[in-house]
């Protein structure tokens, strides 16, 4: 006899009996066993997944942990219906937790193993083979049909769980001796603006880029250098700008404003630049050391190098660290604060060593990451792509990278995603797979961030192309996102990796 729908219900004990949750889809009963149903909820936000079975709807936050979301409808092969009040997310865990959408749920019921027929002679549309059994309900005459939810998942998902073990048995590339080498010989550096002019810091100097917050805090008596201090996750960070420091002429904060997290013996300080460009990769023969004859007296002496780009035409004042610490602007930033906090900093960045650093892009609406450390570089989307023939077709086109030709692909079409018009916010992220570097291009690149790594967790593994291209992902509950973490590597097979390299033999 059906019980009222709630999954607190209490039965009493009776021999060979089961509890089921029953639901609908397209107007058919069917029935799964509750002992592996965690919970019942109503359909949540969700994030798209590129390269995901079709059946995967997306990825949902479920109190601090990533739930794959599955639409049964899809599963069944029969076409989808709008979400509406009465659909329900059916939470199964059989070692991974999957959340199931149904048109609509029932109840829970008792059921005796005597009212349980076979199943093989009823149609219906589920495969037979996904069905273990029929359930004849006594009192409305309806047949309830027992889906073996085990039976679905490992044919739906047992490919991708076998390929996902081979690769978790692939031990990861190592770079050759010529990239090492190469990387010996070049700086990385993030490149920033401020009252139009261009400046650079070196990436291993920065904890982290951070949007500006909606409310500073002003401190009391402290000078006009000073913007105030904010919280960054728990903790007191002072505020200063580049434009104090530069002695320029002050101008109000907006979207394109960011904060550049920079720490130095365990002291951190926040500095405020106009907007952020790009991350470069730079030989160091394109960089020279500033005379100091250049800088008379304290005011700009903390720049110390000048990048010389575009055969010289694009010239970049790489920034100290150390210097800018020392300048009156920084250092009456940190007073208000420093005495009391410079334990707390230091237990902080030990705590830090546990993060992960990414860089954070956007893809239609929705965040993606990858480690900082594979990021070669990240510029501007020229007004025209060149086409070279013989390229892939995959290939959007190419663009001249300090002399070397950088095939160019667009990330939406690589993912499946309806395409955009071109525009400011665009950008080519440069990956180096393979030993070739190759471009992709994003929507918007966004920030610099650090990631606790107990936020990141395994990606749900539910197709071999996705598992490989998101391995992981961040879930920053506290923030409401989730972030769908790359592996560049995987973007291209082995096949397109050769096609690109014989193109540019």
């Amino acid at each position: 006899m059906e019980q009222t729908v709630t999954l607190d219900t209490s039965f009493e004990e009776e021999e060979k009996l089961s509890e089921y949750v029953t639901f609908v889809i397209e107007n058919e009963s069917f029935a799964i066993n509750m002992a592996p149903v965690q919970e019942i909820i109503r359909v949540p936000e969700m994030v798209h997944v590129p390269k995901s079975p079709p059946s995967l709807m997306g990825l949902a936050n479920l109190r601090g942990s990533i739930l794959p979301i599955i639409n049964l409808r899809k599963v069944f092969g029969i076409s989808s219906r709008e979400i509406d009040e009465s659909s329900r997310i059916i939470v199964i865990n059989l070692g991974q937790p999957l959340g199931f959408l149904v048109d609509r749920v029932l109840s829970v019921i008792n059921v005796e193993e005597s009212a349980i027929e076979d199943s093989s002679q009823i149609q219906s549309i589920v495969k037979s083979e996904f069905l273990e059994g029929v359930i004849k309900d006594a009192s409305t005459q309806r047949m309830i049909m027992m889906l073996n939810m085990g039976k679905i998942i490992s044919s739906e998902f047992a490919e991708t769980l076998k390929e996902v073990e081979k690769q978790i048995q692939t031990s990861k590339l190592q770079k050759s001796s010529q990239e090492e080498e190469a990387q010996a010989e070049e700086r990385q550096l993030v490149s920033f603006t401020v009252e139009g002019e261009e400046y650079a810091i070196g990436i291993e100097d920065i904890q982290e880029i951070v949007q500006i917050p909606e409310h500073i805090v002003k401190v009391p008596n402290t000078e006009s250098s000073v913007i105030g201090i904010m919280n960054l996750r728990d903790r007191v960070l002072p505020l200063t700008s580049l434009r104090k420091i530069f002695n320029l002429e002050d101008k109000p904060l907006d979207e394109r404003s960011r904060i550049i997290v920079l720490t130095l013996d365990g002291i951190s300080v926040g500095v405020v630049v106009d907007s952020v460009r790009e991350v470069l990769r730079v030989p160091n023969s394109l960089i020279e050391p500033v005379s100091k004859i250049l800088f008379d007296g304290e005011e700009k002496a903390e720049i110390t190098e000048i990048c010389k780009l575009n055969q010289g035409k694009r010239l970049v004042s790489i920034i100290s660290v150390p210097n800018l610490f020392k300048t009156k602007a920084v250092k009456e930033a940190l007073s208000p604060v420093e005495t009391q906090k410079i334990s707390e900093d230091i237990e902080q960045i030990e705590e830090n060593e546990d993060e992960e650093q990414v860089v954070v892009f956007v893809l239609n609406r929705e965040e993606y990451a990858v480690a900082i450390e594979s990021v070669q570089e990240i510029v501007r989307v020229p007004e025209e792509l060149t086409h070279i023939p013989k390229t892939p077709a995959f290939v959007e086109g190419v663009i001249n990278l300090r002399g070397n030709v950088l095939p160019v692909i667009d990330l939406r079409k690589r993912f499946e995603i309806e395409g955009k018009e071109r525009d400011d916010q665009q950008r080519i992220m440069v990956f180096v797979i393979e030993g070739i570097s190759v471009g992709f291009i994003v929507d918007s690149v966004t920030e610099v961030l650090k990631i606790p790594k107990k936020l990141i967790f395994e990606a749900p593994k539910l197709s071999s192309e996705q598992s490989k291209i998101f391995p992981k992902v961040a879930n920053l509950d506290k923030e409401g996102r989730i972030i769908q973490l790359i592996e560049p590597r995987e973007l291209l097979n082995k096949e397109e990796i050769e096609e690109i390299a014989q193109s540019y033999e």
